[in-house]
C-alpha cells in the first residue's frame, strides 16, 4: 500500500513533468506515468523533424524514468480529440482574423479531462503535472470560501499560471502541481543529484506541438487548400489613431498570415517601423500604423472560467495579462453575463483578438476567458462612457 495512495502522472518526457513524477514517487505516492500523443507531425506535411512532447523520443525518455523507478507508464493516444479541438479551433481563429492560443486550450480543454478519465479508470484519487504553478483551496468567511484557485509559482520567471486559467473546480480539487513552490535552478539540482543527467541538457522546446518549424502560415495553407487564393490582394491600410487618416499603401498575401503587433514579414518598407494594429476579416484589410496606434486602455472577454469567485458582483482591481509574457497591467474589470469588460490603467500594446487574458489578485488567478476585441476609452459614445478607474483614486 502507497503512502498516499495512487497518482497518475502527466509526463512529456521533459525534466520538469519527470521530476514531478519522481519527487511524489519519492513521497511515498503510487505513481502511474502517462504520455499523451495528440499530433502526428509527420502526417503535417512539415519540413522540421518531428520534436517535443509528441516525439518519439520524449515517449521514451519518459519511459525510461518510470522504468528506472519501478513504476508503470502508459502512453495515451489522443490524436482525434486533440485534432477535432484544439487544431480546428486554431485554424478556425486565424479564419476569422484572430491570433489564436492552442496550449491554453490543450492544457484546459483536453489533457486535464483526458487524465482524469483515465484516471479513474486506473482507481487514481488525482492527477500531476509538472506545471510551474500552485493549487491551494481557500478557508476564510468570504464569498470564495471552499474555492480552488491557482496561484503564481514561486519561480516568477517560469510561472505558468496563466495558461491554467480555464482549468475546472472540480479538475483542481483533483489536481496536484508538486513544482510550484520550486525555482527552476532547484529542479536541475534535483535531476543532477539523482543522477538524471540528460534531463539537464535536454533541450526544452516551445513551440506549438503540430507547428514545430514554427510556420504557422505553411500549416494554415495546407490545411485549408485553395486558402492563398482566396484571401490574397486586399489592402494593407495605413490608419493614423490621432488623426483618423487612413490611405491603401499596398497589397497583402491574405489577412490569416497576420498577427497583432507584427513588424518583420510584411513585405512593405516605410523607412520607419510600422505594426500590424488590426485585422478586419470582413474586407480583407490588414491594418498598419507605428508603435502608438498599438496601444489599447480597454478589451471586452468571453467563453469566461472563473476560479477564486463564482461571479464579480462589482467592480474589482486587478491585474490583468493579455499573453503568456506580459508583466500584467492594472485594470478594474466588471461581469455582464458571460462577458467580463477590462479597463486597464494604462494603455496596454498589441491586444490581440483569440489570445487569453488572465485576471489576478494578487498571486492568485481570478479567472480568465478569451479576447474578443480592444477599444480604446476616449472612442466611447460620451453617454455611455464609464469612468475608468473610480477604484485607483
Amino acid at each position: 500500500m502507497s503512502k498516499h495512495g495512487r497518482i497518475l502522472v502527466a509526463m512529456s518526457g521533459g525534466i520538469d513533468s519527470s521530476l514531478a513524477a519522481v519527487l511524489l514517487h519519492e513521497e511515498g505516492y503510487e505513481v502511474i506515468g502517462m504520455t499523451m500523443k495528440t499530433w502526428d507531425y509527420a502526417s503535417s506535411g512539415g519540413s522540421k523533424k518531428e520534436t517535443g512532447c509528441c516525439s518519439l523520443d520524449s515517449i521514451n525518455d519518459a519511459r525510461n524514468i518510470a522504468v528506472n523507478l519501478g513504476f508503470p507508464h502508459y502512453i495515451l493516444d489522443i490524436r482525434a480529440e486533440f485534432g477535432d479541438s484544439v487544431i480546428d479551433h486554431f485554424t478556425g481563429e486565424y479564419l476569422e482574423g484572430r491570433t489564436p492560443n492552442p496550449c491554453v486550450l490543450c492544457n484546459t480543454h483536453i489533457k486535464w479531462d483526458a487524465l482524469l478519465r483515465r484516471a479513474d479508470r486506473l482507481d487514481c484519487e488525482s492527477i500531476a503535472t509538472g506545471h510551474y504553478a500552485n493549487i491551494r483551496q481557500i478557508h476564510d468567511d468570504s464569498s470564495a470560501n471552499g474555492r480552488f484557485v491557482i496561484s503564481r509559482g514561486i519561480d516568477t520567471l517560469k510561472d505558468q499560471s496563466y495558461v491554467l486559467w480555464g482549468v475546472s473546480q472540480d479538475s483542481l480539487s483533483r489536481t496536484k502541481l508538486p513544482l510550484g513552490h520550486l525555482r527552476k535552478s532547484e529542479i536541475y539540482a534535483m535531476a543532477t543529484e539523482r543522477g538524471f543527467t540528460e534531463l539537464v541538457t535536454k533541450s526544452e522546446s516551445y513551440e506549438i506541438c503540430f507547428v514545430p518549424d514554427n510556420d504557422y502560415r505553411g500549416f494554415l495553407k495546407r490545411r485549408v487548400p485553395g486558402l492563398e487564393q482566396e484571401v490574397a490582394g486586399g489592402n494593407f491600410i495605413l490608419e493614423d489613431s490621432s488623426t483618423g487618416t487612413r490611405k491603401v499603401v499596398g497589397k497583402h498575401e491574405g489577412y490569416p498570415f497576420y498577427t497583432i503587433g507584427q513588424r518583420k514579414g510584411l513585405g512593405i518598407a516605410f523607412g520607419y517601423p510600422v505594426f500590424v494594429t488590426d485585422i478586419r476579416k470582413d474586407t480583407n484589410e490588414v491594418i498598419l500604423g507605428i508603435d502608438k496606434d498599438l496601444y489599447r486602455d480597454g478589451m471586452m472577454v468571453s467563453r469566461l472560467n472563473l476560479q477564486k469567485y463564482t461571479s464579480i458582483e462589482k467592480p474589482l482591481e486587478t491585474v490583468t495579462k493579455v499573453r503568456y509574457k506580459d508583466p500584467g497591467t492594472p485594470a478594474v474589470i466588471s461581469q455582464d453575463g458571460d462577458k467580463i469588460k477590462v479597463l486597464f490603467e494604462q494603455g496596454v500594446s498589441a491586444i490581440a483578438p483569440g489570445q487569453a487574458a488572465v485576471f489576478y489578485e494578487g498571486d492568485d488567478v481570478i479567472g480568465g476567458g478569451w479576447i474578443m476585441k480592444s477599444f480604446r476609452q476616449s472612442d466611447a459614445n460620451p453617454e455611455t462612457a464609464e469612468v475608468a478607474f473610480p477604484l485607483f483614486a
